[in-house]
């Protein structure tokens, strides 16, 4: 059996409890873990020779990195009929385990507890927070890469394991708020400074002992469980409590627009928890995190935005070869999307030859990097050591000899398929027999582009999102003749620059542009039906997609969709589905209205380029209908018709993991993230209503929505998309 956690009892009489997960970069907590911790715990405050215990890391670097997700879906299987009930027992195991920590023998006056101190090396996040909190006192090492605090709200839960309840409670529920309905990390000054934790300092392991070996009674017992406690910034029926929750009520409604559970749960755990005693306070905090994890919405960001995106980081689908890990990249291209490859592989320690027309517009780009750093110095998140290091790896040239020796070029030209060929052989003359050439395309077929090349197994797409230091999305293409280096090197470029790489095969917009031009198109179409502007845009805000599909025209610009309309229309002749978009955009183009770069599009905007609204001279071309269609109606079209390009894209064979799917288009184009990406979204919705909703919405607007071949399969047979291709895809 693995043992997670050790304890050793000095000759001070301080027991010291070290956390250290075997196999595991970071410590993460599991069913095992926590027996063992409880434990310790018990055998030290028996213990008449201990006079009191820290918790720590074997980690280096880290506290731990929270809980094994796994643990949740555990409770919720052994539950079998009765999944809430076994989720609420275990979770009140683990608060009884804490509130152990917490109360440290005390007695009902408070008397004849035993010190207890946590020891941070660095990280701590989620469980790995929610258990210093229930010590007596928090020290950290002063490492300003540490990150410190409760991230679960990122993935579709909030933190469940008193964290919620004790930090509240500790710094009051607007102060609290950041960190709890944001999650916001913090170094350890920051931390120290937020009041998240107590000391920082060289050595804090010797200042934990040393405080243990002098605390007084009164400093172990928390605030809460002193008579006449009272929470700061006030409770909820006190005047300034209550305006607390009114303004967190409205600021939670604001950002998730009520389609992500978990941050509505949260705030009811607080509000509830802060009118009752400390341990009822605790029961409630259960309830509601049993019942967010019981939501379809949260098991759907878990398995998406943690358990599949994490596997996909460690390459679940990286053909076995040996490691390609890249050491000189050559970027073709010193624009916008050039500059950003440049920046985050000199960041990432990867030397760049950064090649344009002109060594004047080369060294353009490699002042991206300086630019973006100094705005990191200026935020104190950089240092003129790393910009200098950074700067010194990047160098900036128009002569192709200085690619030489370099094992990967991305290339980022104009999108046009001779300039592309015309690089592409200029650089193979310079190169060694073994450098993979990558293709940074949106829309260009691969296989095609690959022709220029003389070796077709050596050149691959790779499809970089803007601004590429922001997007984490990278979408890898694979051509017909694509070898698997050439894909693993990409895999290994992906990972080393710290981005999310999905893979797909050769299609026409690939898979994400495939799924997000439907959206923007459906948003158009509607205008010109005489929907509300208005109204498309804001069902698509509440039904979770960050952008409304007119603002995301604007942001992409309008001119841009007028090429890729007419590109494709010269493509597919008579089967071009979108005559009447292009009806729309080419009279705003005609118009001048180019979108946010010119100031005019959709929306209005002012001189800095801040959207002041819709553009009212659209109604007098496309005059609002008197009888506009429902909420719902509107949501449906826009969601439905991306999904449903994703799972022609899977039929196609163009997707070949599911995962890739959801974690794609919630990363790449930002698919309503509370639904776990279009795949979870259906499953969510179950595939014979979805099929249903197909055929009314194929039936009131055309063969776009018709229900593809696998969706119908799996609605005759009641399958969901997570248990038909469960081998190639993680369940939660």
């Amino acid at each position: 059996m693995t043992t997670d956690f050790t304890m050793e009892t000095g000759a001070d009489g301080v027991a010291i409890i070290t956390w250290d997960t075997p196999g595991k970069s970071m410590n993460v907590m599991s069913i095992e873990g926590f027996r063992q911790l409880d434990g310790f715990i018990d055998a030290a405050l028996a213990d008449e020779a201990v006079k009191g215990i820290v918790i720590t890391s074997g980690k280096a670097g880290s506290f731990a990195g929270g809980m094994d997700l796994n643990v949740l879906a555990k409770m919720r299987e052994d539950g079998g009929d009765d999944p809430a009930s076994s989720i609420f027992a275990g979770i009140m195991q683990i608060h009884s385990i804490l509130r152990k920590i917490e109360r440290a023998a005390m007695d009902d006056r408070n008397k004849g507890g035993k010190p207890i101190a946590c020891v941070l090396p660095g990280t701590a996040l989620g469980i790995g927070f929610e258990i210093p909190l229930a010590c007596h006192r928090i020290f950290a090492a002063d490492n300003p890469k540490a990150k410190i605090g409760l991230p679960e709200i990122m993935v579709g839960i909030f933190p469940g394991a008193g964290g919620t309840t004790r930090l509240s409670r500790k710094l009051g529920a607007m102060a609290a708020s950041p960190f709890l309905l944001e999650g916001k990390l913090s170094d350890p000054k920051k931390a120290k400074a937020a009041g998240l934790i107590d000391e920082v300092c060289d050595d804090p392991l010797a200042a934990a002992k040393d405080w243990v070996l002098n605390a007084k009674p009164a400093d172990i017992v928390k605030p809460w469980d002193e008579k006449g406690y009272k929470m700061p910034g006030g409770a909820p029926y006190h005047p300034a409590g209550f305006m607390t929750f009114v303004g967190a009520s409205a600021m939670v409604n604001g950002k998730t627009k009520g389609v992500y559970p978990a941050a509505k749960a949260m705030l009811s755990a607080v509000y509830e928890g802060a009118l009752v005693p400390f341990d009822t306070a605790l029961r409630i905090e259960a309830r509601w995190f049993t019942s967010v994890l019981l939501n379809p919405s949260s098991s759907a960001m878990i398995r998406s935005l943690f358990i599949n995106k994490e596997a996909l980081e460690k390459g679940a689908n990286r053909p076995q070869v040996p490691d390609q890990r890249v050491k000189k990249v050559g970027v073709l291209g010193a624009g916008m999307m050039g500059a950003g490859i440049t920046l985050v592989s000199a960041m990432a320690g990867i030397e760049v030859v950064l090649l344009d027309q002109s060594k004047e517009a080369a060294e353009k780009g490699r002042a991206y990097t300086a630019g973006y750093m100094d705005k990191g110095i200026a935020r104190k998140k950089a240092t003129p050591e790393k910009k200098e290091a950074a700067l010194a790896l990047i160098t900036a040239t128009d002569d192709y000899a200085d690619l030489a020796g370099c094992d990967l070029i991305v290339e980022a030209v104009f999108e046009d398929p001779k300039v592309k060929a015309e690089v592409t052989k200029k650089v193979l003359a310079h190169v060694g027999p073994d450098c993979i050439f990558a293709t940074n395309t949106s829309t260009l077929p691969i296989t095609e582009l690959a022709k220029a090349s003389s070796s077709p197994e050596q050149f691959i797409g790779i499809h970089f999102f803007s601004p590429v230091e922001k997007m984490m999305l990278v979408e890898i293409i694979k051509g017909r003749e694509t070898g698997q280096v050439a894909v693993a090197k990409a895999l290994d470029f992906v990972r080393q620059i710290r981005k999310t790489p999905i893979v797909v095969n050769d299609a026409r917009f690939f898979y994400a542009n495939r799924c997000i031009i439907p959206y923007i198109n459906e948003g158009i179409r509607m205008v010109a039906e005489g929907v509300s502007p208005a109204l498309i845009e804001n069902a698509a805000k509440l039904v979770g997609m960050p952008l409304g599909p007119l603002q995301l025209v604007d942001e992409t610009s309008i001119d841009l969709g007028v090429k890729i309309a007419r590109a494709t229309k010269a493509a597919m002749g008579d089967a071009y589905p979108d005559g009447a978009v292009d009806e729309v955009i080419f009279w705003l183009a005609d118009e001048g209205r180019m979108g946010r770069k010119a100031a005019a599009g959709f929306y209005d905007y002012d001189d800095k380029g801040k959207r002041q609204g819709l553009w009212e001279g659209l109604a007098a071309k496309y005059p609002v209908a008197d009888e506009q269609p429902s909420l719902t109606e509107v949501q449906h079209r826009l969601l439905f018709v991306q999904a449903l390009e994703a799972v022609r894209a899977l039929e196609e064979g163009v997707l070949e993991d599911i995962r890739e799917g959801d974690v794609g288009a919630i990363l790449g184009w930002g698919f309503a993230p509370w639904s776990g990406g279009p795949f979870s979204w259906l499953d969510i919705l179950g595939a014979p209503y979805a099929a249903e909703r197909c055929d009314a919405l194929a039936e009131a607007h055309g063969p776009r929505f018709a229900c593809p071949e696998l969706l119908r399969e799996m609605a005759e047979d009641g399958e969901a998309f997570y248990d038909r291709f469960a081998p190639q895809a993680a369940a939660a």
